[in-house]
Order: structure tokens, then sequence, then C-alpha cells
């Protein structure tokens, strides 16, 4: 559940700090006090979307901080993404500054706006003031009774997953089929240009690194007599030259100096410099002498490495790449020759078009049956809340409608209801008034808030269009889902108000500086009175109003 939220700098909130406690909390205020204030700081926190006008004027950042204690599922994603700490629970934050740029934190370790939300999703349910509106529409239909299907058996978002994987797979296959199909005599001459292409460069078998090779050997080759005439003079002048060869002269030269050394000692280093360099043109003779015997004269091989080099010159030219991207050249022209003639097995691709569409309607097939089940249950709980919400003898129904296969499967959603008892119920979109709408809508939010293992749940403005005997209804309805959770709601209904365990109130106030500033409080008894009195008249209170208060609240 959450246990506090702290906001500094967001929108018109400069500071403030707030404590939850279970059960049902309600948050109240007059109209442009801000009341979604708090429910847009909080989705903040839970990695929504948030730009540089979050950030109150004046301001460097906004900065929002969401403390909840966590279930094990949350707990076990904290261990599993590291970061856990030792407290079990889960601090999240997200500071924006007023460039625009976002930070986001949990449990003090740098996170991602993708993480807020995956972790967001385990801790709170957010049911927003436009519901309803959204109601009408068929693909939030299919969410919600998906959403039920979810809570009453595992498996089903993974069975929703494939069957959208599945028909995305199949719709592929069936675009490649008919390419192929349109585009059949391309496809032949492509295929037989890359056949010769292949051929040319296979026959021609480059090998990677072949052309430098070569190329040093051609080098060698060619220059072969130089090499040898240059290598036996250094050799000659070195060792066996007849006149004083430099061997020798630095021998000579280490003797005369080295008696010397006995009468002064400091000619030892130089000594030993004329006796390392002695040693190391040695060194070199050894060298030249194998250097020697490995250069020849080989006039045949010279040929054969000009014709290999003519050879792979001429291929590279046709190619239009260099002598040294010949053999990645041929690797990319065989695998696209493959890839051609994968594609082109139109047998092949049929019997892989079949097996997947055979997948495809067995998975959605299961999700179809799991969807009937579950839109039974959902239609007949919607019906008894209606009941409870005044529209005596109503009725709500979830028709499935067979559909060419999709990515969401073999069937539309829709919700039907019946506002009378012996009307035959219709789309939801086509009779249902606006308070008729509003009434389902919430009864639909409880219902599916119940199937849910969530911890907390907000309302943000659910029971807009209702009144009277009905919002006090809606008022037990939210308090008793509260008995087994952390629920939070923004109302404007003082039935609703009244039913709380905690009450906060938004208001508006001036700063110092004179610019306006939302501040919420948390409202004891007295205070409470005066709040559900204002709600239920208006800015005039009046001694019946605050008499009407306390009989709501139960003082």
């Amino acid at each position: 559940m959450l246990h506090t939220l702290s906001i500094r700098d967001f929108v018109i909130v400069d500071t403030i700090e707030l404590e939850f406690s279970a059960g049902f909390s309600v948050l109240t205020g007059e109209t442009g006090a801000g009341k979604s204030i708090l429910i847009d700081a909080l989705t903040l926190a839970l990695g929504g979307r948030g730009d540089a006008s979050v950030v109150r004027e004046g301001a460097a950042k906004a900065d929002i901080t969401a403390d909840f204690s966590v279930s094990e599922v949350a707990q076990a994603w904290l261990v599993a993404n590291e970061f856990a700490n030792d407290d079990g629970g889960a601090l999240l934050r997200r500071v924006i500054d007023n460039a625009g740029r976002s930070k986001a934190y949990i449990n003090g370790i740098p996170a991602t706006a993708a993480q807020l939300r995956e972790l967001g999703d385990m801790l709170v349910d957010i049911h927003g003031q436009h519901a309803h509106q959204s109601l009408l529409k068929s693909e939030a239909q299919r969410a919600l009774l998906d959403g039920q299907a979810t809570a009453r058996e595992a498996g089903v978002e993974q069975d929703a997953r494939q069957v959208a994987a599945l028909h995305k797979r199949w719709r592929a296959l069936v675009r490649q089929r008919e390419e192929f199909e349109t585009n059949a005599a391309n496809v032949l001459y492509e295929r037989e240009r890359l056949e010769w292409q292949v051929g040319e460069l296979e026959k021609l078998a480059a090998k990677p690194g072949e052309w430098t090779e070569i190329t040093n050997e051609h080098s060698r080759l060619s220059h072969a007599a130089s090499l040898l005439e240059g290598a036996q003079e250094a050799l000659s002048l070195i060792s066996e030259s007849e006149d004083h060869p430099i061997v020798s002269q630095l021998s000579a030269l280490n003797q005369k100096l080295g008696k010397l050394v006995s009468v002064d000692a400091e000619l030892q280093p130089i000594v030993d410099l004329i006796e390392s360099s002695r040693i190391q043109l040695q060194e070199s003779v050894y060298a030249l002498n194998n250097y020697l015997d490995r250069v020849e004269l080989d006039p045949e091989r010279l040929h054969q490495l000009d014709a290999r080099m003519e050879a792979m010159h001429s291929t590279a030219r046709k190619f239009r790449v260099t002598p040294e991207e010949l053999p990645e050249e041929h690797a990319k022209l065989s695998e696209k020759l493959q890839h051609l003639a994968d594609a082109s097995d139109i047998d092949g691709l049929l019997r892989q078009e079949a097996k997947i569409e055979a997948e495809y309607r067995s998975v959605a097939e299961r999700l179809s049956d799991t969807r009937r089940a579950a839109a039974l249950e959902l239609g007949h709980a919607v019906t008894r809340a209606m009941q409870e919400l005044s529209m005596t003898g109503g009725s709500f129904e979830i028709a499935l409608h067979p559909c060419a296969a999709a990515a969401h499967g073999l069937e539309q959603v829709e919700f039907l209801v019946a506002g009378h008892a012996g009307t035959a119920p219709r789309s939801l979109a086509k009779v249902a008034s606006g308070g008729e709408l509003a009434r389902i809508a919430l009864a639909i939010s409880v219902i599916t808030s119940h199937a849910t293992t969530t911890p907390t749940l907000i309302f943000d403005e659910v029971d807009s269009g209702i009144g009277g005997a009905v919002a006090e209804v809606v008022g037990r309805l939210l308090k008793r889902l509260g008995q087994g959770r952390q629920v939070l709601c923004v109302t404007h209904l003082p039935q609703v108000a009244s039913q709380a365990n905690q009450h906060f109130q938004v208001a508006k106030s001036t700063l110092d500086n004179g610019k306006t500033a939302s501040r919420i409080d948390m409202l004891d008894a007295k205070a409470r009175v005066e709040e559900v009195a204002r709600m239920l008249g208006g800015l005039e209170i009046t001694a019946t109003t605050r008499k009407h208060a306390r009989e709501l609240l139960a003082i």
C-alpha cells in the first residue's frame, strides 16, 4: 500500500508531504483547487509521461517520491531487478527539470521510466475520470473483459500475447507468399542473376586474407634478385669481406681497449658497449644467412601469382568491390540467394503458413472459451451492481461476435445494456444516458477491482454524473472495497466523502511571493463537518448544512 507521498515544485504545488492509511480515503476540494494534482503526481512517480510543463513556475525541477509497502510478487520483481533493500519496501522517485529532462529512482537506485511503470502496475490500479467515455470503445471493452478473465484463470495474458504474436507471423507468411506469387517473374530473374554471381565467386574461391598473402609473396618474388644482392652485400661487409669485415674490426678494437681497462677503469662501459655491438652484428650474420637460404628466384611461381592477382582484380571490378572484399561479397550474395530460394519455395511457404495458422487458431479458440466464461461472470456481477445503483430491472451482457482472425482473437467484444426490465439489451453506446453510463462504468470499475490483487486502488472522479441516493450507495461500495485493500477516491460527492476512513482537502492559497499554490490537508472530525457541509451547500455554509453533514458522517 501507499504510505507516504512527497510532492515538490509540481505544477502549482510548492511542498506537500502526505501520509496515507489503509482503508478508504477521499480527496475533496472546490472546483479548480487542483484535486487531480495528487493523482497526476503519483502517476508521474509510477512512470507516467511528463515534460517541463509539470515544473512549478520559477522552480528548477519537480520532485515526487512515493513510499510503498509491497506484495510478494512486487518484492520478487525488486529482487530480480536488483532494486530490493533491507526494509522490504519500494521508494519510487521521479525528478523532471525545467528543461524536460527526467530521472527515475527505485530505492535510491537509478531506474528507467519503463521500470517504474512495470513495478507501478503491481502497486497501484488507477481508474480515471474519463473511464465511462473509453468504455464505449470496443478495444477498451475487450481489455476489461480480458482483465476479468485473467483474474479468474491463469495464463490468459500469455494466451492473448501469443495470439497477437502468432497472428503477426501468420500474416507475414501470407504477405511473403502473395508477394512471391505477384512477382514470380522478377523473383525468378533475381534468383538466376544471383546464381550466376555466386557461381562466379565460387569458381574464383577467394579466401579471407588471401589477397594480402599473395601480394606480399608477389612483392618478394618480383624483387628477389635485388633482395639477394642487397642481403649478400650486407653479409660481406659485416663478416665475409677480405678487407677488414666489421665484426673483425670490432673484435680487434675491443681487445685493444680491453688491455687499457687495467689502466683506466672508466673504459670498461665502453668496452662492454662495443662487445654488445659485436654480438648483435654476429646475430645479424646468422639472420642474413637464414634469409638468403629462403629467398629464391622462382619465375614459375611469380607467373602463377600474376595470374591469380589478375583474376581477383578482374572479378572485383565486376562486383564493384576491392579484391580484399571478395570473400565477404561471396558470403553476402550466397545468403541472399539462400533467402530467395527459401522465399520462392511456394510449397514450403504454404506448409509453414498452414502450420502457424493452426497454432494461432488453437490458442485463439482457447482464449475465446475463457472470454465466454468471463463474459457471463462479469455480466451477472454488473447486473447485480446495477440494481444497487438504482437501475432496478436493468441488465448487462457481454456479446462476443465472431470476426475474421485478428491480432486480438476471433471475436469482437460488445457491451450490451437494458436500462429497464422487459427491454432487450442493446449496445451500450446507443442506449445508455450520461448518468446510466457513469453508473455502469463505476460498477465495472468496482467489480473488476475486486478481481485484481493490486493493493492500492485509485478512483479519480469516477462518480461524476451521479448524485442523490445513488451517491450514498457508491460511497458504501467504495468503503466495502476498502475493507480488503487501500482505496483512494477523488470525489465531489458529500455522500461518498462521508464514508471515508481518511479525508484530505485540497485548497488554493497565496504564497508570500503572491503566487498561487495548492495545499492538501488531512481533516480532523470538526474540519470534516465543515468540508462535507461545503460540498452539500456550496460556499454558504449554514446550520442546516452542518446538521446534514453530521448526519452523513454519523457524528
